[in-house]
């Protein structure tokens, strides 16, 4: 008695040969399968490329925060107007958010120094400077190559020192050893006591929030800036505020207090916005499951006309061949022999399109 599995190889074995007597017709109804089959993969990749993609960007943001960002004035009328009742984001409503927001693990901020020069060994640069805190890199998912990062002592006593970014080390210093190296900032003269690794993000926005370039960044202690470097009255203390959660936070019942407490403190003065970096990237990977769907639906149409093929070359090949039909039902062959060799054929086809 022969094996069922022998007799399920023999069946692909004979349906493989009358498929390559029909070398052309098989050819074009494999088209079909992969074109249907290679939609529906195409689909599946760019949904968890896009994915991979928002979930690197928002990194940089960072999951578990919350951001206030001082909101820029159209005008000096208007900076003047927010003045008289505000005095916009500072180091004290950091100090009251950190005690404040619930799940709150630690908070760092930012101010965006006015860079006149840049100036190291080799050329002049015209790039970014920051005035940061120490837990800055922490929430911004920075990483040092090489060097370190700044210090709780470093912010203590308030020392000349910078992390730069690896495009703006080669620019300033080229082949030069970068740490330890000087670098002139406006009137300052600047210690190099780190360099971060390089990262090429890709684009520069994430759901209309900055992210940054950080490769032709500097960054110096908050501390040490405020005491050495000059920042209009007028101007906001910091231009951010990061709130880092514990994971297990709700970001939204977070954001929300802390909104609460920013209103309390300036009066219901409208400025600074809040941004929420979870909410952004539930509301992109909410728009990439609608744009995978329709898409989807497409690559289900392609894949349903290669179905149809097979169809329709199937139903040529019975129509073609009802005299060998006769001759093996003369011969004893079952309904359902006949039926499994068919089935067995379009299987064939089936796979070798899919792969």
């Amino acid at each position: 008695m022969m094996h069922p599995g022998s007799s399920y190889m023999a069946l692909v074995r004979e349906a493989v040969e009358e498929l390559a007597r029909r070398k052309l017709r098989t050819a074009l109804t494999l088209l079909g399968m992969v074109f249907g089959v290679g939609a529906i993969v195409a689909m599946l990749a760019v949904g968890e490329g896009s994915r991979r993609e928002a979930l690197k960007l928002v990194e940089q943001l960072g999951l578990h925060n919350v951001i206030l960002q001082a909101k820029p004035a159209v005008s000096e009328d208007e900076m003047r107007d927010r003045r008289a009742r505000s005095l916009g984001l500072t180091s004290a409503d950091a100090r009251a958010a950190l005690a404040v927001v619930p799940d709150a693990q630690s908070v760092s901020v930012s101010k965006a120094i006015k860079v006149s020069e840049m100036r190291g060994p080799l050329v002049a640069a015209k790039a970014q400077a920051f005035a940061v805190s120490v837990d800055y890199a922490d929430h911004a998912s920075l990483v040092v190559e090489h060097g370190r990062w700044f210090s709780a002592e470093d912010a203590e006593t308030l020392a000349p020192v910078c992390v730069i970014g690896a495009r703006l080390a080669k620019q300033l210093f080229g082949k030069q050893e970068v740490v330890g190296g000087k670098i002139k900032l406006n009137h300052v003269w600047l210690e190099v006591i780190g360099v971060l690794k390089a990262r090429d993000l890709g684009r520069d926005q994430f759901e209309g929030v900055s992210l940054g370039v950080d490769d032709e960044r500097l960054y110096m202690p908050w501390e040490s800036a405020s005491e050495r470097l000059r920042f209009e009255p007028i101007e906001d203390e910091l231009d951010q505020i990061t709130v880092k959660l514990s994971p297990d936070a709700a970001p939204s019942a977070s954001a929300k207090v802390l909104e609460q407490l920013i209103r309390q403190r300036h009066n219901g003065v409208e400025d600074s916005t809040l941004v929420v970096p979870a909410g952004l990237y539930r509301q992109n990977q909410q728009t990439q499951r609608i744009f995978t769907l329709v898409m989807s639906s497409v690559a289900a149409v392609s894949l349903l006309v290669g179905g149809i093929g097979i169809m329709n070359i199937m139903l040529a090949n019975i129509l073609e061949r009802r005299r060998e039909i006769g001759l093996k039902r003369a011969l004893g062959a079952r309904r359902k022999d006949l039926i499994q060799q068919f089935l067995a054929e379009a299987l064939v086809i089936a796979v070798l399109g899919a792969l």
